[in-house]
């Protein structure tokens, strides 16, 4: 029977070599296939960025998220947002239960101590009284809770990378939300420029009708579009306010704090640097979300193997102290008897319930293994996602800009040649509001360069300073 028991222990034994095996080579492939892949992306945006300027960017591995956007001002509001917004909360609550969660999982390898006390009156009988103290310890000989208290541990740095996550996410939503109120300002600010040409068309043409030189239909158009660009400075204005308020929201606060600065944002887009330009694109290996996906695959991997090491024999130990005596004070201990227990345990038949958990947990290693290289596809895709938007929208600008310059060449004009009586108010009105387009295009097309960098810096991996 000792043999058989032997024979047994010995396969389960090579069983759990052979499910070790398995489950750090998923954690090995993952780490093989996010270095060839990041290597192929270097190499990638290195010829890109040789193609298209001439020479590599610099690297500065010390540049932030924070970094990209120069606006003093706009610190104070991330200090606001990383402290007081709820749902970062939130993680932060996370991570602090993942951390007694680790507790309560490293427990099981400490000696357990339990006491009690008992009293006992039964008829044509005296009174009896016991305590009792009982030290008991499982020996981790096949070290299955060391893997389940290291599979907690890596739960932690998870839900750590998770925390990063969602402080960088909301770091960029609130230089995001700054960008909104300057976008919105400038856009209200066209309309309103917009809006002063046109009532100055508009009285011109009265003039000119009063005087006999104009028509019914000429003083229609000028005050159509004068009404509707009235419309349009109304809609910006809420814009405005709307976008102010979103960012009170994401800074969690209801209305500003007196040491805050106001929300009066310039006309001017900030500068936001080129994260290319500063930082390597290495700095993807850093990215929250590829981070906390291989630390699940880590966690799950050491519960494969906790699971496997289920089926092996357990060993324990008790040692205890017990006394029995006729008052309660005799029975505290002070003349106690010993006892010392060892014992093994193996599971024999549970109808397959070891097995199965066994094999639900390697399939779940699997799982992660693919989650994990969903999210390293999703980083590659948006890490070449910015940079081709970099290029296109730098490339739009360029040409928006020549555009702008022509219109107000042809501003300038048509309005001598409407004052000579060349052209009607209509051409005039024409090349005006073409102009305008144009310009509020250009705004909307920097400003969405300006948010891609910012999106940029996320797919790189750029974090928050501590």
């Amino acid at each position: 029977m000792t043999f058989r028991h032997s024979i047994i222990a010995i396969v389960l034994t090579s069983l759990v070599g052979c499910a070790a095996n398995d489950s750090a080579n998923f954690a090995t492939q993952a780490s093989d296939n996010r270095t060839q892949t990041i290597e192929k992306l270097i190499k990638t945006v290195n010829e890109s960025t040789v193609s298209h300027a001439g020479v590599q960017h610099t690297t500065n591995a010390n540049v932030l998220l924070t970094d990209l956007v120069c606006v003093p001002a706009l610190n104070t509001y991330l200090e606001a947002a990383l402290n007081h917004s709820p749902s970062l909360q939130q993680s932060i609550i996370a991570l602090k239960i993942a951390y007694a969660q680790q507790g309560v999982t490293s427990a099981s390898r400490l000696p357990s101590v339990s006491a009690g006390f008992d009293a006992q009156n039964a008829e044509d009988s005296d009174e009896s009284y016991s305590a009792d103290v009982t030290v008991s310890w499982e020996l981790d000989i096949w070290q299955k809770l060391a893997d389940s208290s290291a599979a907690a541990t890596k739960d932690i740095a998870a839900t750590q990378a998770s925390l990063d996550a969602a402080t960088n996410l909301l770091a960029a939503n609130i230089m995001r939300g700054w960008l909104e109120i300057s976008v919105n300002q400038q856009l209200l600010d066209i309309e309103q420029r917009r809006l002063a040409i046109l009532a100055q068309n508009e009285t011109l043409v009265l003039e000119r009708y009063q005087a006999g030189l104009g028509s019914l239909e000429e003083l229609d158009n000028a005050k159509t579009s004068t009404a509707s660009t009235r419309a349009t400075v109304v809609q910006y204005q809420e814009s405005v306010a709307q976008s102010k308020r979103s960012l009170m929201l994401l800074a969690g606060q209801w209305q500003p704090e007196s040491e805050m600065p106001a929300l009066d944002v310039v006309s001017e887009f900030p500068h936001v640097i080129n994260p290319l330009d500063a930082v390597p694109v290495q700095n993807m290996a850093g990215r929250p979300d590829l981070q906390q996906a291989f630390f699940n695959i880590e966690a799950e991997a050491l519960r494969t193997d906790a699971a496997y090491k289920a089926m092996l024999p357990s060993f324990s130990l008790s040692a205890s102290l017990t006394d029995i005596a006729q008052t309660p004070s005799e029975a505290l201990l002070t003349n106690p008897l010993w006892s010392v227990l060892g014992q093994m345990s193996a599971p024999l038949f549970q109808g397959g319930e070891l097995k199965s958990q066994a094999e639900i947990a390697q399939l779940t290693t699997e799982q992660s293994f693919w989650a994990y290289q969903e999210t390293l596809l999703t980083a590659v895709n948006e890490v070449e996602n910015t940079i081709g938007q970099e290029s296109a929208l730098t490339l739009q600008q360029s040409h928006l800009d020549d555009a702008f310059l022509s219109a107000q060449r042809s501003i300038v004009s048509y309005q001598q040649k409407y004052r000579q009586g060349l052209v009607d108010i209509l051409d005039l009105l024409t090349v005006q509001q073409q102009a305008f387009d144009i310009e509020a295009q250009l705004t909307n097309t920097t400003y969405q360069r300006l948010l891609n960098r910012i999106e940029l810096g996320l797919a790189l991996g750029l974090g928050v300073s501590a």
